[in-house]
């Protein structure tokens, strides 16, 4: 099948490059491994969940925010905007479609994708001009290698497939990571009679924001939570990490609700010792570790836009350009905000380059 571009992925990245393509008139086709566009917002998503940036920042292109919108928008909220997204621009990813290989071929003048249609067991075959990786920077769940994790025997469950805490009434859980969704989920597990622990390395402020935390939470280091020198806007620019937004973790760890534990050396089974020489038995374990790239296991030419990690390997503000028509959309680690920039720069710029071969 041909066609002019090709994206890969219908998270919010795919559907803003393919909104900006059909305002250039420019023809395009979506491919999704889902049977859903926005999977990972509607399948696989804590139902606590809000966004943790202010509604300025999470729009996406051509479709302003409704007038009602709250500051910090909750999930179903913003899925209803993206439905309404789907339906204004007339989007129509191909769902069930698994790449397995994207090349360049015909001298590097096109790309070739594989992909497995889930339905039919048949691999389809796809040739662009313009190939855009928009499979997110969220695209798998990363698991960290942890010293006996496999032999503990209770439920251990990633952040991705975590739905609510009412499953863990009166068992032990222990949450490891520390960001937004880690503290989430610690307080949706107390607030459902889990007993809760969580290893927390440190906490994200900035230096006006250092100030104002310390006046709200006063001095948190005795519950084992520490400041960084750096700052959450500067921690954002160099990790891609939101600054956790307090939904009430904190107070649960002030009144002793909520155990912060400190990293973990080793598990045992069900016993898992930590590096400050304390030990505990749990039931279960939450990953709220975060995700990775998974583009290089299907993009075999990844060189021309991406690094080893699967992320942009140019800087910003030229990261979403790579080379023989191939572009990253959503992998800024600016959130929403980054990738309304990416998919209107790259819209742009496959137009522009369209307008010059006339």
């Amino acid at each position: 099948m041909e066609t002019k571009v090709l994206i890969v992925g219908a998270g919010p990245s795919g559907l803003a490059t393919s909104a900006c393509l059909t305002r250039h008139s420019i023809p395009h086709l979506i491919i999704e491994r889902e049977d859903c566009y926005a999977s990972l917002w509607k399948k696989r998503t804590y139902d606590r969940l809000g966004l943790h940036l202010a509604k300025e920042f999470c729009f996406l292109p051509h479709k302003p925010l409704p007038p009602d919108a709250p500051t910090f928008m909750p999930k179903d909220f913003f899925l209803k905007y993206v439905d309404d997204y789907v339906s204004q621009f007339n989007i129509n990813p191909l769902y069930h479609r698994t790449v397995e290989s994207a090349s360049l071929v015909e001298a590097g003048k096109k790309w070739r994708i594989e992909a497995k249609n889930k339905l039919e067991g048949n691999v389809e075959v796809y040739h662009a001009e313009f190939l855009v990786v928009a499979s997110g920077e969220n695209n798998e769940g990363y698991v960290p290698d942890i010293k006996g994790l496999s032999s503990f025997p209770g439920e251990i469950v990633h952040s991705n497939h975590f739905k609510s805490g009412s499953r863990y009434k009166s068992k032990d859980v222990l949450v490891i990571g520390c960001g937004n969704s880690g503290m989430e989920i610690a307080y949706d597990l107390k607030d459902h009679g889990a007993r809760t622990s969580i290893v927390i390395r440190i906490y994200m402020v900035d230096t006006l924001i250092t100030m104002l935390a310390r006046l709200k939470y006063g001095d948190l280091t005795k519950y084992g939570i520490y400041r960084p020198p750096r700052g959450p806007f500067a921690h954002k620019n160099v990790t891609g990490r939101s600054p956790v937004i307090d939904v009430g973790t904190i107070g649960k760890i002030q009144n002793g609700e909520i155990e912060v534990v400190s990293e973990i050396l080793n598990i045992e089974k069900n016993n898992v010792k930590f590096k400050n020489g304390t030990e505990k038995n749990f039931d279960a374990i939450v990953l709220a570790t975060g995700y990775k790239s998974a583009a290089n296991k299907w993009l075999k030419d990844y060189k021309y836009a991406l690094n080893g990690d699967g992320m942009p390997k140019n800087r910003m503000p030229n990261h979403w350009k790579g080379e023989k028509g191939l572009y990253c959309a959503g992998l800024s680690r600016r959130g929403l905000f980054g990738v309304s920039m990416d998919a209107e720069a790259i819209a742009n710029d496959i137009n522009k380059v369209i307008t010059s071969q006339k």
